[in-house]
């Protein structure tokens, strides 16, 4: 029997610093590479994505084994690790380029992506907390562009930085205590 082929998926949900570290920890991911998708501007440079002039969004493609985990575990790990409440923004990051976007491969991404959203905004809340509305925009993978080089594994390359030393850890710290059966 052949064993299944792998299969890729492309998320942003803020600086792409963090959600590669977080991804990288899972099972079954294979590789995650940092990079811009989303907008026009044909291969653009991070100066040129923090200007909000592309349309791009900072995302990460992962290749991942669906044999290990499923595609359905990845959208868990992205919404429980950023927050798809706000518009173009995550914590201290502002702008468009740090949006909340999933960026399906095919109609079978896209449909466990919709239903995924759809079940977290009916998703119950305390009567004393306000209900906000997941804003993750939906689009489908035209073109994705690999960052520079130096963005590539910048957590571990830079754990010292202190946006780094800031930021991620502690959504690390949560993935780990939440869906301990994920992490490698």
């Amino acid at each position: 029997m052949q064993k299944p082929k792998n299969k890729i998926a492309v998320f942003g949900g803020g600086c792409f610093w963090c959600t590669e570290a977080v991804f990288a920890t899972l099972k079954g991911v294979v590789s995650v590479v940092p990079g811009y998708a989303g907008g026009t501007k044909i291969n653009p440079t991070y100066e040129e994505v923090s200007s909000e002039n592309t349309g791009h969004a900072e995302v990460i493609k992962l290749e991942y084994a669906p044999e290990i985990i499923s595609y359905e575990d990845l959208l868990t790990v992205f919404f429980y690790t950023h927050d798809p409440t706000t518009k173009d923004r995550q914590g201290n990051d502002i702008g468009s380029q740090y949006r909340s976007i999933i960026l399906y491969a095919d109609d079978e991404q896209k449909a466990i992506a919709e239903n995924f959203i759809a079940e977290l905004n009916l998703a119950a809340k305390p009567p004393s907390e306000e209900k906000k509305p997941i804003v993750t925009e939906l689009k489908l993978l035209d073109k994705f562009y690999e960052a520079e080089k130096y963005h590539k594994e910048y957590f571990k390359k830079n754990p010292n930085q202190a946006y780094c030393q800031l930021v991620i850890p502690p959504k690390i710290k949560k993935l780990e205590k939440r869906f301990k059966e994920l992490i490698r």
